[in-house]
């Protein structure tokens, strides 16, 4: 199989085309009569895939590129109205989907997970703070690893030590690391899915710390490492997981620096959350490809942006 963009495209159509015929529940509900789609479902997150990876940030750019380049594979293309509406009722089906698909790559059952939250920054001016519909969402937050405050969401993330994503989720700046992640603990299947008689490892930074927190993971079969607190005595293991927790800030890298999450543009909740699932799900398609085509470098995306 060939590792380049329109192969990707080929295939995630395919098999997302397959997985939500088979899962119609998965897809936003429409009226029985009177509506007849021009682009389905499947092909329109095919679209929104190859817009994160070819790095067009926006959306009317991007339908511009499309209708130049892309008409042969596409025969309707929307304008840039009705792309936004479909594709903001669309987040939960591509969050649903990058799922599915993380769970066609074996790497999936990992019995090490890293974890994570970055910023993701929704304005700089006060006047965006106080008028934004983001308002009461995206909230002031600090960013410890560089050192700098910023005014919008965080995104945790779970993934394997390949930087397959099994986990994420939108929260205020300011909510506690080690809350979201009992949240999605609890709440998230492809956690909960681990083969019995093996305990999980998670390895995370300094802010997912507390008694009542750990308690909760030893009961879950669930090892926590992290770099011990300032006042605690040194933790088991710190020379041995330090290089691993780079991976995932290396999986935030590539969602920032080749995926453009810091560029989305999002000014709702509906926009910003499409525009991560949006990405989440392209990051997640290339592992997967890369896996079908077994390349090496399963995370690499040099193949599929341009």
């Amino acid at each position: 199989m060939d590792t380049d963009l329109d192969t990707l495209a080929t295939a995630l159509y395919v098999t997302a085309d397959d997985l939500l015929k088979a899962h119609p529940e998965q897809v936003p509900a429409r009226p029985a009569v009177g509506f007849v789609e021009r682009i389905s479902d499947a092909e329109l997150i095919v679209l929104a895939v190859m817009q994160a990876f070819l790095g067009y940030t926006s959306e009317a750019r991007w339908l511009r590129y499309a209708h130049r380049h892309l008409a042969s594979m596409f025969p309707y293309l929307p304008r840039q109205s009705g792309y936004n509406k479909r594709l903001r009722k669309l987040n939960g089906t591509m969050a649903w989907l990058a799922s599915a698909l993380a769970q066609h790559v074996p790497v999936a059952t990992d019995d090490v997970w890293v974890v994570d939250s970055t910023p993701v920054e929704c304005g700089r001016s006060r006047e965006t703070a106080k008028r934004s519909d983001l308002a009461g969402w995206a909230e002031y937050g600090y960013c410890a690893s560089h050192s700098r405050y910023f005014w919008g969401l965080r995104l945790h993330l779970v993934c394997t030590l390949q930087g397959l994503p099994l986990a994420w989720v939108l929260t205020g700046a300011k909510t506690p690391e080690r809350a979201v992640l009992e949240h999605l603990l609890a709440t998230t299947p492809a956690l909960q899915q681990r083969p019995q008689r093996r305990r999980q490892i998670i390895i995370a930074d300094k802010g997912y710390y507390g008694r009542d927190f750990e308690a909760g993971l030893e009961d879950a079969e669930i090892d926590l490492l992290r770099p011990a607190r300032k006042g605690e005595k040194p933790r088991p293991g710190q020379r041995f997981f330090k290089p691993l927790r780079q991976v995932i800030e290396s999986v935030n890298d590539t969602l920032k620096g080749q995926l453009d999450l810091e560029g989305h543009g999002g000014r709702t909740m509906a926009g910003v959350a499409a525009r991560v699932a949006q990405r989440i799900l392209a990051l997640t398609a290339a592992i997967w490809h890369n896996h079908q085509a077994n390349t090496l470098a399963r995370r690499s995306l040099i193949a599929y942006d341009h």
